[in-house]
């Protein structure tokens, strides 16, 4: 079965575009939305540094609330534009200033003014570009585009809509840098057998309530999903909810996972977005909505509970990189490591799809997979 999402992708053909071939743990999947920001972060009149695979780039508001990102280096003399401010002049519009000299670009990245020059000078500014990047802003997430071609290209399709986005803006946010390429933190992220080892919290659970977990998995659109079902037994966690909770748990390229938990007629959201910051640097942002009476009473434990998994997630990478920096081969096997398997599959079609100019075969197919946690 193939999400019939998939099929409706259809990239701008690059007829001399070759694959990428490189390993797991390098480079970067492109032509793809990215999570930047939250939409509350980028205020009126805002400019924001931020680095996103390696490129810097400027995430700004104009005063009229349209959102922008354009590349943080004044093609000049290089000077961070985010230093700057944004500015208004007559004919001109909202532009962003550099502080080096005071050239102007508007949000689209178009030079709009060269004070230096004077007026003999037949200098048009205008042929002057800095790259900007498409950006999307939705359910209160800032989204940029980032192209696989270094002159940037238009995208084929939308950021992911999430489900459960309820109950007004986010109940709860938490974000941590890890020293880890964006593909062992995905892989990470999507590891069930280590819980009861690196997350050993008498409210979640332990090593000693081991037992066979048997789960039904689907394809969905760039990605794949473990099919709604009830929690497992020894997740004590979802027992704070009451009543007989149902999670669904979403994967989607490029890097994010979202469970979707319905307990009657409320809604909890657990999205976390993995955005790469460059080859060794990825940024975890753990993002929760819902409607339900336990976030109004129990978000103070509930923030400690993030904290300590990201905590310890962040000192497993830690561990991890004493062992990978000997560039050693790494064991994968079935069925509890399918998942990461899935995820280098996805990469490697989502390269050779948009290469060779043809939609996005997914090339997860639905299975049940058994491992012990």
């Amino acid at each position: 079965m193939k999400a019939s999402a998939d099929a409706a992708v259809k990239p701008t053909p690059k007829p001399d575009a070759a694959a990428p071939t490189a390993r797991f743990g390098q480079g970067f999947v492109r032509d793809a939305w990215y999570f930047a920001a939250l939409a509350s972060d980028v205020g009126e009149a805002s400019l924001k540094r931020y680095e996103l695979l390696g490129e810097p780039v400027l995430i700004g508001r104009t005063r009229a609330g349209q959102v922008y990102a354009m590349r943080d280096i004044c093609p000049h003399r290089a000077a961070p534009l985010s230093a700057g401010r944004l500015v208004e002049r007559p004919g001109e519009g909202e532009t962003v200033e550099c502080p080096y000299h005071g050239w102007r670009f508007r949000p689209d990245g178009v030079c709009a003014a060269i004070p230096s020059l004077v007026d003999s000078q037949p200098f048009e500014a205008d042929r002057i570009r800095v790259r900007s990047y498409p950006v999307r802003e939705r359910q209160g997430l800032v989204f940029v585009w980032m192209s696989a071609d270094p002159r940037g290209s238009e995208p084929d399709h939308e950021p992911p809509l999430f489900p459960g986005v309820v109950g007004g803006g986010p109940k709860l946010v938490e974000a941590m840098d890890f020293d880890s390429h964006v593909d062992h933190a995905v892989v990470g992220l999507m590891d069930p057998a280590h819980g009861p080892y690196v997350h050993q919290q008498w409210w979640w659970r332990s090593e000693h309530s081991m037992h066979e977990k048997a789960k039904a998995f689907e394809p969905r659109e760039h990605g794949f999903a473990m099919a709604r079902h009830a929690p497992s037994s020894n997740s004590r966690a979802y027992k704070i909810l009451g009543g007989a909770p149902a999670t669904e748990i979403t994967f989607r390229l490029p890097g994010y996972r979202w469970e979707h938990i319905q307990v009657g007629e409320r809604q909890v959201l657990a999205l976390t977005s993995l955005t790469p910051i460059h080859q060794t640097r990825t940024r975890i942002t753990q993002i929760f909505w819902s409607d339900h009476w336990v976030f109004g009473l129990a978000r103070p434990f509930l923030r400690q509970g993030v904290r300590a998994f990201l905590k310890q997630d962040g000192g497993m990478v830690n561990l991890q990189n004493e062992g990978l920096r000997y560039d050693p081969a790494l064991i994968w096997i079935d069925d509890a490591d399918t998942q990461a398997k899935w995820y280098q599959q996805l990469k490697r079609e989502w390269s050779k799809s948009r290469a060779e100019a043809r939609p996005f075969e997914n090339p997860v197919k639905p299975t049940t997979l058994r491992w012990r946690s």
